[in-house]
């Protein structure tokens, strides 16, 4: 099945719209204590602020999903840090069938899970649903039946070292898709760089 990107990506709303529309109050109220934890350090600022390739990238995820609390507020918080990068959230129960077959991971509709796209919405990649500081993490501290619940646990208004870690390889995937786009020869022709 071929997937039109563009199509997708336009039913996608901004993290306003998407929590306004799938969060109930709570769920809102737990992504909003989220996001005030998280900050971006200078370094981090300026790269994400230097990004001169415009980027779309397509959430998949669900209001009620700790993993998704954990992780979709990072994606506002680099989308307010870049110009050049636009978020749009589909929900996983409520998107384009075929989007939801071609992100699954481990044969499963995990959320969340981002495809990076071109401005012209070609896909240079997809990343999802943890990081793997955040798989460490679960290792670390599996025994028998326990099941994580995605939601690290910070100090009020401090990120927990977990969440620094996973806000690092987050950036760290915005930036590889970043660079396909700067390095591509079809967008560097386009572009006259």
């Amino acid at each position: 099945m071929s997937l039109v990107w563009s199509e997708i990506y336009a039913s996608g709303l901004c993290y306003d719209d998407y929590l306004t529309k799938y969060g109930n109050p709570n769920q809102q109220q737990r992504w909003a204590a989220k996001r005030s934890t998280l900050s971006l350090n200078d370094s981090q600022k300026a790269l994400l602020s230097g990004f001169t390739r415009q980027m779309h990238v397509l959430c998949m995820a669900g209001a009620w999903c700790g993993d998704c609390v954990d992780q979709c507020p990072m994606f506002a918080l680099f989308e307010e840090a870049a110009p050049n990068i636009e978020v749009r959230f589909v929900d996983r129960d409520d998107c384009h069938d075929g989007f939801k077959e071609w992100v699954k991971v481990c044969g499963g509709n995990r959320v969340p899970v981002t495809v990076f796209l071109t401005e012209d919405f070609q896909p240079t990649g997809m990343y999802g649903d943890r990081t793997l500081a955040k798989y460490r993490h679960m290792v670390e501290n599996l025994t028998g039946a326990a099941c994580s619940t995605g939601i690290s646990l910070s100090s009020e208004g401090q990120m927990d070292p977990l969440t620094t870690s996973v806000l690092a390889e987050w950036i760290d995937q915005f930036e590889r898709n970043q660079w396909i786009l700067r390095t591509s020869t079809r967008l560097r022709e386009i572009h006259g760089d």
